[in-house]
């Protein structure tokens, strides 16, 4: 090819790409119908995540969210450490001394065919602390403890040493059984 053939052909192609389009009349109308539609998609998926698509009435909405808090109550009851299940000695029913304060201990263990409490304040003896089936699979008991601090286990079904697993563990004793901690009246001295 020579040189001035190639320019020829140069300029005829530049003569080509300069020419203008000639698109089809329907061409933009096609163009924005799918560009809508695809707009459409994405307007259908926040919806879905801002409307609302069950409709209550304002009672039925509330009877729902009192009904859930007080499953949450229920549960933090059940579930919770002994801290929060410090009682007034009134409110038990148990006569206590002065000093002293009921604690009610909980245990869920819906297997369990019984539940006994052992710590300082029984002399580790499973005989003596017997707990009582408050639910199905919840166990039970209130104990009057003195002021300070106390290690405690659960024994299940008269062989299973446990701690209570919503009480902070205490250090490791001496038969390396894990025991819980609970602190009665503050900070003991």
């Amino acid at each position: 090819m020579h040189d001035g053939e190639r320019d020829e052909l140069i300029a005829r192609v530049a003569d080509e790409l300069r020419a203008p389009v000639m698109l089809d009349t329907g061409f933009d109308a096609r163009v924005m119908t799918e560009v809508r539609r695809r707009d459409n998609r994405w307007r259908t998926a926040a919806r879905w995540w801002t409307e609302p698509r069950l409709r209550l009435s304002p009672l039925v909405g509330l009877a729902c969210a009192a009904a859930l808090a007080g499953v949450v109550l229920l549960g933090a009851h059940a579930l919770g450490g002994p801290q929060a299940r410090l009682e007034a000695a009134g409110d038990s029913g148990l006569a206590t001394e002065p000093g002293t304060q009921v604690v009610q201990f909980v245990l869920v263990a819906p297997r369990a065919a019984s539940v006994a409490l052992v710590g300082e304040f029984n002399d580790w003896d499973p005989s003596r602390t017997p707990l009582r089936p408050a639910a199905t699979g919840v166990w039970s008991v209130n104990v009057p403890l003195e002021r300070g601090q106390h290690q405690y286990a659960f024994v299940v079904d008269g062989r299973d040493w446990q701690p209570d697993p919503a009480a902070p563990k205490a250090v490791a004793d001496d038969f390396g059984s894990p025991n819980s901690v609970i602190t009665v009246g503050g900070k003991s001295s």
